[in-house]
């Protein structure tokens, strides 16, 4: 068996190996040659994790404190980006600061900025401006921004290489319109690049006009190109991107406050009878033209000042799209002074559009259920007698 298992008894190394094998580990770990360590070089090879442990650690040279200088505070207050001189809000073109909401669905002591990170208080719609702004300042900073007015030629060079459907710089904006984080993806896409595309989808399309308003005025950029709902916002020829304003981001979308009633149950200066004599005539009649959802309605204000001219009752197909978007083109067609009767008339109307639509309002539902629930009822009855009988 010892035989067998010769491969298994332990290796004495010989002297003259011992003796070769110093200088190989020296060689590999570059030591100088010594006696004493030329036997614990063999159970201490190099590179092990004894080795390193033992290594002295070289502590870095603690800092000098640096004086003062009186420069530096002049250069950060030259760095220092701006302040935004306006409002802070979530939706800029939507929400109107003139009309103060009767409840909130959230409290307003939690800011949707999160916790310490803006040094504003937020009311519940919105985070005031802590200082008032200058605003003959304000315009020469902007107008020093856009520099010389940008010449026909660069127009169309622009226009030609951001208006296609296909162009990465684009923002799409939908039923919220200008946000407040929209403003931050405008500035990430001018880092590299002088103008966005903005293409609108929704109720903002209803008012175009504000759109570009608050677009030109909260990124303090200029609109060379406007078709339908097709937008583009140039950033101007002087713009640095160190020097631009820091947009601090919501962390969520606040709830929607409690407004008042926007549809009154008598109008203004009407009766109730002749309200209700309007309100049927409106559903009698046929709709001007069909909304869809989330679609583009450029056009609605123009055909409903038309047909103002010869109807005092106008409806609207809006079978497609959303109650709460409704209410929005109601007041936004109210602001317009395009609806001279009352608001009841023409919200039932977009609402209930035909009478084989109306089945699809919540109270006819509602009603119907209840119907088929009497009839199923009536109907087990009958079976149940003539089972008896």
């Amino acid at each position: 068996m010892l035989k067998l298992f010769s491969w298994r008894r332990a290796i004495h190394p010989s002297p003259s190996s011992s003796t070769r094998l110093p200088a190989i580990f020296r060689f590999l770990s570059h030591s100088p040659p010594s006696a004493a360590a030329a036997l614990e070089e063999i159970h201490d090879p190099p590179f092990s994790s004894e080795t390193l442990h033992n290594r002295t650690k070289i502590k870095p040279a603690k800092k000098k404190d640096k004086q003062p200088n009186v420069n530096d505070n002049n250069s950060n207050s030259v760095e220092k980006p701006p302040e935004l001189p306006f409002d802070f809000m979530y939706s800029y073109s939507e929400i109107s600061p003139g009309v103060e909401p009767i409840g909130f669905r959230e409290p307003p002591k939690f800011s949707p900025f999160g916790p310490g990170r803006l040094d504003r208080n937020w009311t519940g719609t919105t985070a005031p401006a802590t200082v008032k702004p200058d605003l003959e300042k304000l315009a020469k900073e902007r107008q020093k921004v856009l520099g010389d007015p940008i010449s026909d030629e660069e127009v169309a060079e622009l226009v030609e290489k951001y208006r296609h459907s296909n162009c990465s710089r684009q923002i799409n904006l939908g039923r919220g319109g200008v946000t407040h984080n929209t403003l931050e993806d405008i500035h990430s896409h001018w880092k590299r690049a002088e103008a966005v595309r903005i293409k609108c989808l929704g109720v903002p399309t209803l008012d175009m006009d504000n759109i570009c308003f608050h677009l030109e005025d909260k990124t303090g950029g200029k609109i060379i190109y406007r078709h339908l709902n097709i937008l583009l916002l140039y950033r101007g020829h002087n713009y640095d991107l160190r020097k631009r304003p820091q947009i601090p981001l919501m962390l969520w979308k606040p709830l929607a406050p409690i407004y008042p009633k926007l549809v009154k149950n008598v109008a203004d200066g009407l009766t109730f009878e002749e309200t209700k004599e309007k309100r049927n005539r409106g559903l009698n009649s046929p709709p001007i033209m069909k909304l869809t959802r989330n679609g583009v309605y450029v056009n609605v204000v123009e055909k409903v000042r038309t047909a103002f001219e010869s109807n005092d009752v106008v409806r609207l197909d809006c079978t497609h799209v959303g109650s709460s978007d409704c209410k929005k083109i109601g007041v936004k067609l109210r602001v317009r002074k395009l609806i001279i009767i009352i608001i009841k008339i023409w919200f039932r109307v977009s609402l209930s559009c035909s009478k084989t639509n109306r089945l699809y309002s919540g109270r006819a539902k509602k009603k119907a259920s209840e119907i088929f629930a009497a009839f199923s009822s009536k109907r087990a009855q009958w079976n149940t007698w003539m089972k008896a009988h």
